[in-house]
């Protein structure tokens, strides 16, 4: 049996029997004005944070969203935008799009403003999205590009990226790993179900998404996530799993490279009002801007003793420049 009927079989039965434990999400469930989510719909929340932004989510964009789980990210999308089909929502799990399709019956029930036909479900793989070219605002996928495999992850982020109208974004969250697996971790097909096995380093993960084309790579969030220890797994020793929430835009690729937002701040403190690189990089004294790691190095590159360049914090909100 191959990985990806492993991960079918897993999703078909959590989507007949919702299992509270198959994946923990590290975010507080989104509370918003009059928006209410069904408790089935959070017992089959299985992500591992959240890929609802509302700085993503203005002007009522066109949605879409892989992997549909029990219908709770759906809800929050079509919250934002209120019209028919304005969500779309991909599944390859038949069981999963009717577990959907049930929570959305009761989803109306507690929410007056919304109407299932918000959200169109349907059918469909992540590696060969039903989808037209250039026609989705926000993408988004929770906890399951870790699923794939090598060959199979490029597929799948340049369906995404084929489907992302120009500076469209693709809003992530998957589990990562900066220690390495053994063997008998990497290959087992149910980890890998989970989304642990699949696992990446920031790095790797990154470079995935600029390789397809991304311009432009957020790194929102970084967050203590699982532990495979040896009791429960097949590893020797602890390894340490994060949840990293991520927006790759399709902007152009700079022909410097892209641009990675990681968290960094650069902080003038030098005796002028202000320091101007000439670059487009304006620096007020003594306030914190936002920078890319590309122009974090540019700038610490000038070795000046009246700017400061942070670590990077892994976490972004927007702002600053490239």
């Amino acid at each position: 049996m191959s990985y990806l009927e492993t991960t079918h079989n897993v999703y078909k039965e959590a989507a007949l029997t919702p299992d509270v434990g198959l994946c923990c999400t590290t975010n507080p469930i989104w509370e918003l004005p009059g928006l209410k989510i069904p408790k089935i719909m959070q017992e089959m929340n299985y992500g591992c944070g959240s890929t609802v932004h509302a700085r993503d989510l203005s002007n009522n964009p066109k949605m879409l969203y892989v992997g549909v789980g029990g219908g709770m990210e759906l809800l929050q999308f079509a919250y934002f935008n209120r019209t028919k089909n304005g969500v779309v929502g991909i599944d390859v799990v038949d069981e999963m799009l009717e577990a959907s399709r049930k929570n959305f019956v009761e989803a109306e029930e507690l929410n007056p403003w919304f109407k299932s036909e918000f959200v169109d479900l349907k059918k469909g793989d992540a590696l060969n999205l039903p989808v037209e070219d250039n026609s989705i605002d926000v993408a988004a996928q929770n906890c399951l590009f870790n699923i794939f495999k090598t060959d199979d992850l490029k597929k799948a982020i340049a369906e995404m990226y084929r489907v992302l109208k120009p500076h469209g974004k693709l809003v992530m969250s998957d589990p990562t790993c900066e220690q390495p697996m053994n063997e008998t971790l990497r290959n087992d097909e149910r980890l890998r179900a989970l989304c642990l096995s699949g696992s990446l380093p920031i790095a790797d993960y990154v470079t995935m998404l600029t390789d397809a084309g991304f311009g432009t790579i957020e790194i929102r969030a970084r967050k203590p996530y699982r532990i495979l220890d040896p009791k429960n797994y097949p590893t020797d020793e602890l390894i340490y799993i994060e949840s990293i929430e991520v927006a790759a835009i399709k902007d152009p690729m700079p022909e410097d490279g892209p641009c990675v937002f990681t968290g960094k701040a650069a902080i003038y403190f030098g005796s002028d009002d202000y320091f101007d690189d000439k670059k487009g990089h304006v620096l007020l004294k003594n306030q914190p801007l936002a920078v890319c790691d590309k122009t974090a190095g540019a700038l610490a590159a000038l070795n000046r003793d009246d700017i400061f360049i942070s670590e990077s914090t892994f976490h972004y909100d927007g702002g600053g420049c490239c």
